[in-house]
């Protein structure tokens, strides 16, 4: 355990002992076990190159863009009315992320960072 006169941290190895974790007074109950589990699960039957789960069904995904937004400007492909997404940041090859903005082409080696609702953001990634 990791304190601060605040905050407490604790980790749980399950559901039942992150309850009692909090019924003792921890402020902060995490599973890392389980996180990891579900980020593997997530990256081995999809096509996501890394994804991060955060609580309220929102997540981030690291993936290729799909056929029909290469050779766009995002403004024009659509993407947060068409899969509920927005595209945050973008990677050329050889080159860092960048923030991603409504003029951004997006071209066939880039790679993509989306967010949006946990289920969009998985549909998404399986358009390639």
């Amino acid at each position: 355990m990791i304190s601060s006169l605040e905050n407490v941290w604790a980790k749980a190895t399950s559901e039942a002992h992150g309850r009692i974790l909090t019924q003792l007074g921890v402020h902060h109950v995490v599973y890392p076990e389980h996180d990891m589990g579900q980020r593997v699960a997530h990256l081995v039957r999809g096509r996501m190159l890394d994804y991060i789960e955060f609580e309220d069904d929102f997540a981030m995904v690291k993936t290729n863009p799909p056929a029909d937004i290469i050779g766009l400007p995002l403004s024009n492909s659509a993407v947060r009315t068409r899969y509920g997404i927005t595209v945050v940041a973008i990677k050329r090859p050889g080159e860092g992320f960048t923030y991603a903005t409504a003029d951004t082409v997006v071209e066939v080696d880039d790679t993509i960072i989306v967010a949006g609702r946990t289920r969009a953001t998985e549909r998404f990634s399986e358009l390639q």
